[in-house]
């Protein structure tokens, strides 16, 4: 095989997976402009260092050009760098780190000098490659880069999990270790690609799917900060205010005092509405059973045939804000408003592994099949059931009968609720 076609086969295998990767972050919904951007550019640039070094294999085996050869030394010696700076900007996302582009060009300036200078940095004699006292300039600033980004990665992404932060660390420690081992079997290597060629590209993929995990995972905050809100604003609805606006009305004339326990409750429970907005994780269920009971006494107030009962035999644990009062309210609003005694009772327990809270309620019922559909009615136990499972690991179940009334249970496992 002659040495084209050896420089030709060393290099598809790479080029083909930029090109995969190109078709990725391109279709990739999680990232940005700004950074699809950057991420083509590190690409092309690493596609680049690919062809220069089949570039070189070719100009030191079958095309003898020292001068061309330089020229491939030093676009290789300048690019190195720049990619490393390239994925520095998407972790430090505006932040100028203009600083970072004086040692690139500090570095370009150094390795130009091989063209009327071989001894500055390096140059070529009889076609064989001598490095000068300035030999190292490139493996210097690429070193000051990588530690700085794999510094700022650790610091912007200290919250996620321990198991992840091993691909950026796995990745710098891949790219020192293969230029060592370009500096140790420079002298004797026959490969078309360098060791740290090789890893440049796999280490553009890793650190692409690392990044790619982190975009997913800040689209899902975003997410659930909008998930939030929207369960904030139907708690509020307009027929609820209304009509607790109008049983304060009645009291007023009837029962001043009790208008006026009506009135505080209410402010405390649209209080603790707004707060949920502020708050991204877990809450105590007393703090959310503390909720419920506002909510549950204002409603007891406007239908005297609604009774909301308490059994409470575990509390010591974490769970979703608005989890519990919706389905409270979701068993009120369509299920015992209508019967002549209604009752909901709100347990809460523990059994192995888990604490367990149920919302049992002897309310007209309803076909759970119809959970799946997109109707208003069950849409909360839907968000509920969503929130339960993606915050805390959690399940809830709806066990429901026509005519005889609807059971539903979240189960909050121990380890996740603390």
């Amino acid at each position: 095989m002659d040495a084209y076609a050896v420089t030709v086969t060393a290099m598809a295998p790479f080029l083909l997976l930029l090109i995969g990767l190109t078709v990725t972050v391109l279709i990739d919904p999680y990232i940005s402009r700004r950074q699809r951007s950057v991420l083509l550019l590190i690409v092309c640039f690493t596609a680049c260092i690919v062809l220069r070094d089949g570039l070189g294999y070719l100009l030191e085996v079958q095309i003898i050009n020292p001068v061309a050869r330089t020229w491939n030394s030093i676009v290789g010696y300048t690019f190195r760098p720049i990619i490393l700076l390239l994925f520095l900007y998407v972790i430090e996302g505006n932040r100028k780190v203009w600083h970072f582009w004086v040692l690139i060009g500090v570095n370009a300036a150094i390795h130009l000098t091989a063209l009327f200078d071989p001894a500055i940095c390096f140059g070529f004699q009889d076609n064989v490659f001598h490095r000068g006292p300035l030999g190292y300039t490139s493996h210097v600033v690429s070193g000051i880069l990588l530690a700085c980004l794999l510094f700022r990665t650790i610091q912007e992404y200290s919250r996620v999990k321990r198991a992840e932060m091993w691909i950026p660390i796995g990745n710098a420690l891949l790219i020192v270790v293969t230029v060592v081992l370009d500096s140790v079997a420079f002298v004797y290597s026959e490969g078309v690609l360098s060791f740290t060629t090789i890893a440049i590209v796999c280490c553009t993929l890793f650190y692409y799917i690392w990044l790619h995990l982190q975009f997913v995972r800040q689209h899902e905050q975003a997410l659930f900060a909008e998930q939030r809100i929207q369960i904030m604003r139907t708690q509020i609805q307009p027929h609820f205010l209304y009509n607790t606006i109008a049983t304060f009305r009645a009291l007023c004339k009837k029962d001043p005092e009790k208008a006026a326990t009506v009135a505080e409750k209410f402010g405390s429970y649209l209080r603790q509405n707004l707060d949920t907005l502020d708050t991204e994780g877990l809450i105590s269920f007393e703090k959310e059973l503390e909720h419920t009971r506002l909510y549950a006494d204002i409603e007891m107030v406007r239908f005297e045939n609604v009774r909301v009962a308490y059994e409470i035999n575990d509390s010591d644990f974490q769970i979703p804000p608005l989890t519990v009062q919706p389905l409270v309210e979701n068993a009120i609003r369509h299920g015992v408003r209508v019967r002549e005694d209604g009752v909901v009772r709100v347990r809460s327990y523990a059994e192995a592994g888990w604490h367990v809270v149920s919302i049992e309620d002897n309310g007209v019922g309803f076909d759970t099949d119809m959970l799946a559909e997109s109707g208003e009615e069950h849409i909360g136990i839907r968000n509920v059931q969503e929130r339960v499972a993606s915050m805390c690991g959690g399940t809830l179940t709806v066990n429901s009968r026509i005519g005889e009334g609807t059971t539903v249970t979240i189960r909050i496992p121990k380890g996740e609720a603390k």
